[in-house]
């Protein structure tokens, strides 16, 4: 299946374990050159102006990618009030400024 950036990013994410809109596609994560795919990246809540709670989410939990939704299965989806606790939050590693993330441990 082909599909463009831009209508991933028209798309809603729903999570199919709890039926949560997790909002629209931002940002798509892959390699080069060796064009491997990684996952998906939906916004998180923004509590505060500096603090980055994007939302990875691996290629492996994405159930189907249907005309109008992504449906992803998220057991241990972050909590609503922002909280850590999900297997899927993604934070800058230490050291590495800009607030670039890595996501060379999904590989």
């Amino acid at each position: 299946m082909e599909i463009s950036f831009s209508e991933l990013h028209a798309k809603f994410v729903v999570n199919v374990a709890d039926g949560k809109n997790l909002g629209k596609t931002c940002d798509v994560v892959f390699s080069f050159p060796e064009a491997r795919v990684f996952g998906i990246v939906v916004p998180g809540k923004r509590f505060r102006v500096f603090k980055n709670n994007d939302l990875f989410i691996p290629l492996k939990n994405i159930v189907k990618i249907g005309t109008d939704v992504v449906l992803v299965d998220l057991h241990n989806a972050p909590s609503p009030g922002g909280k850590k606790g999900g297997c899927c939050r993604e934070e800058p590693p230490a050291g590495q400024g800009g607030g670039r993330r890595s996501y060379e441990e999904y590989e």
